[in-house]
């Protein structure tokens, strides 16, 4: 592909629309946006590498080209797709011009869990999908569930049933239950940590394993408070969604030793692996970077070069390293242990929790042993990540038992017997950042679908009932009150069981004091707001 096709293709996006809807803190910076953008595909032409868009737009451009992609349609009788409502436009396009009489072609999703507009995914690729074709797609509606109660199912089917747009549908199952979902009111957020940590404690008790139960919520910093009561408690648990494997710094450090091996064009893998050396800094990195593009046919050139004395005692068996992958003298994947042994000693002097970080380097040896090369282990594992170890709130314990804490986007596709929600208030859930857009609503009702649809048996939606402010004093009780979120209007309480938790930790005086203030706002604000 012509190199300034990419170059217009990305700078195309940077216009005062994309600015206004979606970046608005960067309206000043439209002209530096497009230099940069312009810079940064230079220096990826330059380095001969791509990023994940590229193998977007490049596959995009060959499809526009009509022989081309009736050639590679005509190589597929059936064209399967899974988790369709997770698609951006990009992808739709390829796959229609895959396909353009739609023969063959299956796609398979559920538009009420579209939850990943943030990545580009668009629902309008599911809603309009059956249109794309002449005569219609058809349309065949799964309804049967056979992970939830009917209860659970119930009280799904209600909150999603106010969706603007949706594929009508009626969720149903065998599993009959008495027990409804539970809507749950706490004092404020630290009840609700008191809380959620003796319903824990209470389900194992009566014989629901830790890890058959989970805490979900919408944003990261939502557990906060939890994550403190359940190390207070002693209460095993690990957290997804924060960190992935290969955003993890010393995963980076290990793939970047194999990268620059692979291909010395790479700065920025050059840069990394050079910076991991003590008393080498950025202006150190980039005149060995430029000295190695200079010799770009000597594998040797790193043993020839003078580095800065904090770094003369660490730098032969680097450069001797590097020389030896670059001549190809390694076996693979043995060569992954002279790299591994080689970085733990930087590893042991740059990170902290480095025992926990070296699990993740000898799991990704594991990974490494079943390619048949370098190339194939750097590309494979590019675009197929595995999940961290090192991404867990704590260690885990050695009966491996522990209760799992996730964001919703981070749970999707998972289920539990037992499953919490944290924080079901507007501001929450909806995101008081994401109510811009009626499309930026719509997609928060489903976020709260997708969590109340993980549950197994159990469902307890918990809203806390006031939120401190930030910046007063250590006995300050500025608060404001928060009212339930909007996605469970008085018209569906009926599908869940409504209780008041009483915080017995709290003095008696105190605790019978915010009780009754409690209750009478929670009347208050179900009265008001629905």
């Amino acid at each position: 592909m012509p190199g300034d096709l990419l170059v217009h293709d990305q700078l195309r996006s940077i216009d005062q629309a994309t600015l206004n809807n979606q970046f608005p803190w960067c309206l000043g910076w439209k002209d530096d946006l497009r230099n940069l953008f312009g810079a940064y595909v230079a220096a990826k032409q330059a380095q001969n590498v791509l990023d994940y868009d590229d193998l977007l737009l490049c596959w995009a451009e060959m499809m526009n080209d009509a022989h081309l992609a009736a050639e590679l349609g005509e190589r597929f009788d059936h064209v399967l797709v899974d988790e369709y409502q997770d698609t951006n436009r990009l992808q739709s396009n390829i796959l229609l011009k895959l396909k353009p009489d739609g023969c063959g072609l299956t796609v398979v999703g559920d538009d009420a869990q579209s939850i990943y507009s943030f990545r580009a995914a668009t629902l309008r690729n599911i809603l309009d999908f059956p249109d794309q074709f002449k005569p219609p797609a058809r349309v065949i509606t799964l309804e049967q569930n056979y992970r939830s109660t009917q209860p659970i199912l119930k009280a799904c089917n209600k909150v999603i049933g106010f969706a603007k747009e949706l594929f009508t549908k009626n969720l149903r199952s065998d599993r009959k239950a008495i027990e409804r979902p539970l809507l749950t009111t706490v004092a404020d957020e630290a009840a609700q940590a008191r809380y959620v940590a003796e319903q824990i404690l209470a389900g194992r008790e009566a014989g629901v394993p830790l890890k058959s139960q989970a805490v979900l919520f919408r944003t990261s910093h939502h557990s906060a408070q939890l994550e403190i009561e359940l190390t207070r408690r002693n209460i095993p648990f690990r957290k997804y969604g924060g960190l992935k494997f290969l955003e993890a710094a010393h995963v980076k450090d290990v793939i970047s030793i194999f990268r620059w091996a692979e291909n010395r064009s790479d700065r920025t893998a050059g840069f990394r692996i050079l910076k991991l050396l003590p008393g080498i800094g950025p202006s150190t990195a980039a005149r060995v970077q430029d000295e190695v593009e200079r010799q770009p046919g000597s594998p040797d050139v790193l043993l020839g070069l003078q580095v800065p004395t904090a770094a003369a005692d660490d730098w032969r068996g680097f450069a001797t390293l590097i020389a030896a992958m670059s001549k190809g003298k390694g076996s693979w994947p043995a060569e992954f242990d002279l790299v591994r042994h080689w970085y733990e000693p930087h590893l042991r002097r740059l990170y902290d929790d480095a025992a926990l970080r070296a699990a993740d380097i000898g799991q990704l040896e594991q990974i490494a042993a079943g390619y048949e090369s370098r190339q194939q282990f750097l590309t494979e594992l590019t675009l197929d990540p595995p999940d961290a170890t090192s991404g867990r709130a704590r260690a885990p314990m050695l009966d491996e038992e522990y209760t799992i804490l996730s964001t919703i986007h981070s749970a999707k596709g998972q289920e539990w017997r037992t499953v919490r929600i944290l924080n079901v208030v507007d501001g929450c859930i909806p995101s008081d950042m994401a109510t811009r857009t009626s499309d930026e609503i719509e997609e928060e009702r489903r976020l709260l679908y997708v969590a109340m649809t993980r549950a197994k048996d159990q469902l307890d939606l918990i809203v806390p009932q006031r939120f401190y402010t930030h910046q007063q004093s250590k006995v300050g009780d500025r608060h404001v009150y928060a009212c339930r979120t909007r996605f469970i209007p008085d018209s569906i309480l009926d599908c869940f069981t409504f209780q008041n938790w009483h915080d017995r930790s709290q003095p008696a005086s105190r605790s019978a004091k915010q009780t009754g203030a409690t209750i009478d706002v929670g009347v208050a604000l179900r009265r008001r707001w629905g």
